[in-house]
């Protein structure tokens, strides 16, 4: 697999539109762009030259590879390059404690109300941004105080012969639990049977910072917890578009891991927009949706498209009477997991979601829909609009709800 991203470096022809369209070297010096970072400087590095530095402000989005009409990997190549950069001048500490959400999950959920109040405080905030080199005002998401595993190892799911597997990620276990409810009412009301193993962290943050080798082990734990559901042919659903990349396509392409438990759970994992898109194609999605009187704009994540399956959640949202989407063409929000966190990228990740944050104000909504939990942050962040993910319109319209009333926005 290693060759094979690397070798997609001699397909380009420096046509320059994955320079076009990447929004961080747009707004910073830093990133001379994915052209110069990518294919260009791996020519140099294959040759046993450091990294260079350069390659930790691509944020990994995966716009370049997405657009480049040759196939080149580049944002892949680029994210191989990072680890050998981490790897060479050794990995940080501060990224080190951000890439592990399940360790912070468990460490903070007992004492929430402790860790939330600090995360909030302006004079904790600049100690850690002075010292820990965390942005003094980047979007700090708010601890549940329990988490999601807790209320599925309570809840009964429906006895059905229709079943699925739920990937719920980090972001669903210990800061939107409430979200992961929603997605198995969703399933459940569709006749579903869902099973929520033991799980942990995917490895993605590691492998955004650099560090393989960890996020390679917290990844294999997670494809033994799943791999036995995928080979008995259950389909896994996952809420969080970037942890379900993780399986269907980059542990192998940029974590090189292999085997046939890794193929078995990427070739049955879905995104839960697509999952439940899946079923109305074939006729098998309960349609039996109530009037949701909103106007909201809906922002597609860079990794929902790294899926390749288009945006199902704007065929879904249709479906629901009275609800007005505003499809938004902004390309990222800019805080591509924990890169707009660190102090000296804060700038930068604000500086790509600025065209996203006036779209979104401009819409005059109270509410958006976006699939990715960072990014919902983010845009939070950015805005001040409450930010959801597409299933909770599709909870709220079922009238899953009930009795709370839903508002007009």
């Amino acid at each position: 697999m290693t060759e094979l991203v690397r070798d997609s470096l001699d397909h380009c022809v420096k046509c320059t539109i994955c320079e076009t369209f990447c929004p961080f070297s747009q707004v910073t010096p830093l990133f001379p762009g994915p052209k110069y970072v990518g294919p260009q400087a791996e020519r140099y590095r294959g040759a046993g030259l450091s990294p260079d530095v350069s390659v930790d402000y691509c944020s990994g989005c995966g716009i370049c590879t997405q657009v480049c009409p040759q196939g080149v990997k580049i944002a892949e190549i680029n994210s191989q390059a990072r680890a050998q950069l981490w790897e060479d001048r050794g990995i940080p500490l501060r990224n080190q404690l951000i890439a592990r959400p399940s360790v912070l999950g468990r460490l903070w959920t007992p004492v929430a109300p402790l860790a939330n109040w600090a995360l909030q405080n302006r004079a904790v905030r600049l100690l850690a941004h002075r010292l820990g080199g965390i942005h003094y005002k980047a979007p700090m998401p708010k601890f549940a105080g329990h988490t999601f595993q807790r209320w599925a190892k309570r809840h009964r799911s429906t006895v059905s012969r229709r079943k699925v597997v739920y990937f719920h990620g980090c972001g669903t276990n210990y800061y939107e639990p409430g979200v992961g409810e929603m997605v198995v009412a969703v399933l459940e009301h569709n006749g579903f049977h869902v099973r929520i193993p033991p799980q942990d962290c995917c490895g993605l943050p590691l492998q955004s910072n650099g560090n393989f080798p960890a996020a390679r082990k917290y990844l294999r734990r997670l494809i033994g917890k799943l791999a036995p559901y995928a080979h008995d042919g259950w389909p896994i659903v996952a809420n969080s578009t970037s942890c379900g990349l993780m399986l269907k396509r980059e542990a192998r392409e940029i974590l090189e891991v292999e085997g046939e438990d890794l193929e078995a759970v990427s070739a049955a994992t879905h995104d839960i927009c697509e999952f439940l898109l899946g079923l109305h194609e074939r006729g098998e999605l309960r349609t039996d949706f109530r009037s949701l009187p909103l106007t909201v704009p809906y922002h597609a994540p860079c990794q929902q498209r790294g899926h390749e399956i288009g945006k199902p959640a704007l065929d879904l949202l249709a479906l629901i009477p009275d609800l007005r989407v505003i499809e938004l063409d902004a390309d990222c929000c800019g805080i591509a997991g924990t890169y707009g966190l660190k102090k000296e990228k804060y700038s930068i990740s604000m500086a790509v979601g600025e065209r996203l944050f006036r779209d979104v104000y401009e819409s005059g909504a109270n509410v958006v829909a976006c699939d990715s939990e960072t990014c919902r942050w983010q845009i939070e962040h950015g805005t001040d609009v409450h930010a959801v993910h597409p299933v909770e319109l599709l909870y709220r319209a079922y009238g899953l709800d009930a009795p709370v009333a839903v508002s007009a926005g």
